[in-house]
């Protein structure tokens, strides 16, 4: 009589989820690369914690370094003469309505915004004719802007340079949209010039994602000069 193959006999009941998991992690190779996906999960954790608690230090280093030279001679000529350089203190912005007191540099490159706020190359200087253009961080290098969406219409941003104090106040509603609203991160149209006295404040949202813009409109309404320093 030739000799047969007899199968293993299969367990009426399978084993459940939990159980296939445990008994997979009695495996020493499961019990390692499940060790080191925990390391990898708990560094990545803290370093999504720490980033922007270290960027928020860098621009408090910078906003110090800056406050010392601002108002010395050597600003006040590079003022005068439109020579700022791009990381270059060049006035200082407040916003009672979120309690925001910030030194805005010249330059929106990646480097000038590290600092906080930067100030549109080539768009004009506080108080100047035009549509004077500042940008922000909302959620890491100080945060300028993270609450920009809370301003309102009547709303006040005051510019101070070394020469003088201009108060601006956010705009009602216009051109079918409110006040601040949202755009592509392509349109550069909320940057345009014009002939009144105008201030446009821009940052990424929503928080966290650079997938839109947010823009925000004022116009001056006072200018106050400031004794020579």
């Amino acid at each position: 009589m030739s000799a047969t193959f007899v199968p293993a006999p299969v367990n009426a009941d399978p084993l459940s989820l939990p159980a296939l998991a445990a008994h997979a992690l009695r495996r020493p190779g499961a019990r390692r690369s499940l060790s080191v996906l925990s390391v990898v999960l708990f560094l990545a954790g803290i370093a999504m914690f720490a980033y922007p608690v270290g960027t928020d230090a860098f621009a408090r280093y910078q906003q110090n370094r800056l406050s010392h030279g601002f108002g010395s001679s050597r600003l006040q000529l590079a003022y005068r003469t439109h020579s700022v350089p791009v990381g270059g203190a060049l006035t200082r912005l407040q916003i009672p309505r979120i309690g925001l007191d910030v030194l805005v540099v010249e330059g929106t490159t990646p480097g000038a915004l590290r600092a906080g706020a930067g100030h549109y190359v080539g768009s004009p200087l506080p108080g100047e004719v035009g549509n004077v253009g500042i940008a922000g961080h909302r959620t890491t290098f100080g945060r300028p802007f993270n609450h920009l969406d809370e301003v309102k219409p009547g709303d006040e941003a005051i510019l101070e340079t070394p020469f003088s104090r201009f108060t601006y106040r956010a705009v009602a509603p216009f051109d079918g949209h409110a006040n601040p609203w949202v755009v592509t991160p392509t349109d550069v149209s909320v940057l345009r010039q014009s002939t009144g006295h105008e201030l446009t404040f821009t940052t990424c949202n929503p928080k966290g994602s650079a997938s839109q813009r947010m823009v925000l409109r004022l116009e001056l309404v006072s200018s106050q000069p400031l004794p020579y320093r």
